[in-house]
This record gives C-alpha cells, structure tokens and sequence, in this order.
C-alpha cells in the first residue's frame, strides 16, 4: 500500500480544521463576550446605580467582586459534571440562567438584593471558561490548543472595547423610558441574549466530535488521529490537588486577576476622577485601553509561541504594568497622561494573562494537565473579588483612589516574581 504523501495529509488536516474553527470559534467567542460584558457592566452601571440607590464605594466594591465568590464555589462541580451531563447541556443551562440573572439586576434595589444578584451571577456562570477548555482540549491537540484559546479569549479585550460604549449609550438613551433607569435597561438589555445564546448552544454544539453531522467519518479518524486518540479520557483531580507547583501557579494568577479585574470594575470611576463627567466620552475613553490590550496580547501570544518562552513573556509584562499603573497616580488630574499610562497597564496585564495560560500545561505533563488548569483558574478566580473590594475599602477609608490603585499595583509585581522563582520545567 502507498503512503499518503506528506504534503497531502497536511492539507487534510488544514482543511479539516479550518471547518472547526468557522464551526467552533465565533460561536465560542460571542459567548464569552458577553460572559465577560455582564461580570463588568456594573463598573458602567455604578454611574448612576450607585446615586439612585445611595451605596457606599466599599458597598460597590464589594459587590462587583462577590461574583467570584460564587463562580470559584461551584466550579470544580460544574467541571465535574460536565463530562457526564455533556458540553451542550452544560453551556445551555450556564447561559440561559446566567442571562436571566443579569437582566433580573434591573430589579435591585438595596444592598442586600446587590450583593445577592452578583452571588447568583457567578454561581450560575460557574466553570463556563474552564468548561471551554476542556470542551476545545476535544477537538484541539496540543500544537493547536494555545491558539484556539487566544483566539475565543479575545473575547474579554472585545468585551471592554465594544461594552464601554454600548453600556454608556444605554444607560443615556434609554434613561426613564417605560419608568426604568438607565443602569436597569443596561442590564436588561445585555442580559437577554444571553438567553438566547443558550438555546443556540443546544442546537449547534455537540458534546464531542463523533456526534457531529458535519463531519464525514474519514474527517472524524483523521481528527481522532491528530488528537492521539486520547479522546473522552479522564483526568485524575487527586493528583493535581496534590502538586504543590499548582498551588504556585494559581497564587501567580491570583495576584493577574486581582489586578485585571480591579481595573475592569474601576476603570470608568478612574477615569471620571480625571474630569470627564459626560457618560457617552466615559465609554468612548474607557474602550482605548481594550483596543490597545487586544493587540498586544496577540502579539505577545505569537512572540512567545515563535521564541518558545512563557515566564519572561508572561512575569516582564505583569511587573511592567503594576508599575506603569502605580505611576498613573502621579498625573491625576491629567487626563492624556493617565490615559497613556492606563491603556499601557492594561495592555501589559493583558499580555501576561495570555501568555501565563501556556505554562500549566509546561509544568504539570499528561492526563493531570486539564485538571491543573481547573484549579488554578479556581483558586486565581478568587482574585476577581478581592481586587476591586480593596479599591472600594480604600476609596472610603480615604476618599481618594490613590491607596487602592497603589495596593493594586504590587499584586501583579508579586505575580512577577513568583513566575521568575517559580522552577523552570525539565525537558525530557
């Protein structure tokens, strides 16, 4: 028998991926959109929210960043179903009730009822990222993984650069139509489609390859043998709570979410404390940074595949950006220079971010790899509630944005030097 000359199998494989990828891909990331954009609306809603209903800053803060609490709570369990109840209905009962719940935050009216709608939030959305993961890791090998995440892990820039705007015209145009506010439109309005994507996934997403009817059966062993055949296996969880250098990685990430998160909720008050008072120019100032950050992490992610390097590509950014932000400090009151100085902190965050994703696999080898990357995207997630309660804590203790933004700004520095410490992975 003739050997299927090289050339040809190449191309197979292209063409084979290229339909996974229209198939896949947008769908994946539009959800993850509005993951993103309903976790941080209510930085755009607090202008207005916060008046109308009189919380403090240390109230806000605190919850916008109980979100995590419930999603880090539920999201080893969603992961753990989720290989016996499948990926459609998974992601379908994620989405539709994580939509119901952002459109229900119209209905807030006290600090209580806040603080309880941000914790369903996140209960509701708990392990929709890491479910991604696990449901590319089925149709993706290793030398295509990083790539298909960066591409639906866009979503978050995106989220910043299209939310900004959209929010700030709903929350201005639709202000007392049918007796709401403008904030309760807002969340009604990014909640809803939610809904609708969730439907949408139980009719486009199958829970692995063999179900599809889009592809013929040469397409499924040629993707099977590019997968190792590996398939529906498990993974063992013991073993990863186990690995102490798990422990290290998910401290580092902590200390990236913390700050990302930080920035995300707090982003439009610290640019209104430079003057900008109209809500349309506070949406339009606050997408810069996104724009600038979804471009270099692009670029940072294909440096770091092209040289084969991920702790400088991922430790040199985070320390760079907590202390571009701790600079940013020095110039309030002006606004050009703290935008500059914003836009390039997000993007170095960002950069780290990306690139920190293609470590666990380095450090932690074979069938225990996706179980690391649900723990450490457990306990990092945490980070999401500590950082913008500490911006908040330390507004109203001082009345300023200054000690916040400063305490910030070491936990990506941290984050730095845990990487450079951290072992480097021995090659076998």
């Amino acid at each position: 028998m003739l050997a299927m000359p090289a050339t040809t199998a190449v191309d197979d494989v292209a063409a084979l991926y290229r339909k996974i990828n229209w198939r896949l891909l947008p769908f994946l990331l539009i959800c993850y959109l509005f993951a993103y954009l309903d976790r941080v609306n209510v930085g755009f809603a607090k202008l207005q929210m916060q008046g109308d209903l009189n919380f403090s800053d240390a109230a806000y803060g605190v919850g916008a960043g109980i979100f995590f609490i419930g999603y880090v709570l539920f999201e080893i369990p969603s992961n753990l179903m989720l290989p016996r109840v499948g990926a459609r209905k998974t992601f379908s009962r994620i989405l539709v009730l994580w939509g119901i719940t952002s459109a229900c935050m119209l209905f807030v009216r006290n600090v209580p009822m806040f603080y309880g709608m941000r914790f369903l939030l996140g209960v509701f959305e708990a392990g929709f990222a890491p479910g991604m993961i696990y449901y590319l890791s089925c149709w993706y090998g290793p030398q295509r993984m990083a790539r298909a995440i960066a591409l639906v892990f866009l979503a978050g820039p995106i989220g910043g650069i299209v939310g900004g705007p959209v929010s700030a015209w709903l929350i201005t145009r639709l202000a007392g139509a049918a007796g709401l506010a403008g904030w309760q439109w807002m969340f009604l309005v990014e909640g809803l489609p939610c809904i609708v994507l969730g439907i949408l996934a139980w009719r486009l997403l199958a829970d692995r390859p063999a179900d599809v009817s889009w592809l013929s059966s040469d397409e499924k062993r040629l993707l099977d043998s590019e997968l190792g055949g590996t398939l529906g296996h498990s993974h063992s969880f013991k073993a990863v709570a186990k690995d102490p250098k798990i422990y290290v990685l998910a401290l580092a990430y902590f200390c990236i979410i913390a700050t990302i998160y930080a920035l995300s909720f707090w982003l439009p008050t610290f640019i209104a404390a430079q003057g900008v008072t109209d809500v349309l120019q506070l949406g339009r100032y606050s997408a810069v940074p996104y724009i600038a950050a979804a471009i270099a992490m692009y670029l940072m992610g294909r440096r770091s595949d092209r040289v084969g390097e991920r702790r400088l590509h991922s430790a040199v950014p985070a320390a760079a950006g907590g202390l571009l932000l701790a600079a940013s400090i020095l110039v309030d009151g002006n606004l050009f220079a703290s935008m500059a100085l914003l836009t390039l902190a997000t993007s170095a965050f960002w950069m780290a971010y990306t690139v920190f994703w293609a470590m666990p696999s380095e450090y932690v080898k074979g069938p225990a790899a996706a179980g690391g990357i649900a723990l450490i995207n457990t306990i990092g997630l945490s980070g999401g509630f500590w950082g913008p309660a500490i911006v908040g804590w330390a507004k109203t203790a001082t009345g300023n944005l200054h000690l916040g933004v400063l305490i910030i700004a070491c936990l990506p520095v941290t984050a730095a030097l845990i990487i450079l410490a951290s072992k480097r992975p021995t090659k076998k």
